[in-house]
């Protein structure tokens, strides 16, 4: 199951920055994470300084 960002999101661009399939885009709000395209690795969730990422 791919992962997602929720609403604590802080739009710093840290997860974006480690996904190693860029799954990850900036949207309208937030970032987004293409559950089409993540591989499941977890390396954005662990990146991410608030914590605003889990599987989904």
């Amino acid at each position: 199951m791919a992962y997602v960002i929720n609403d604590t999101c802080i739009s710093c661009g840290s997860c974006a920055a480690q996904c190693p399939v860029s799954a990850i885009s900036q949207g309208d709000a937030q970032y987004n994470i293409d559950a089409d395209t993540c591989i499941d690795c977890g390396s954005c969730a662990g990146q991410c300084p608030v914590g605003a990422i889990s599987q989904g």
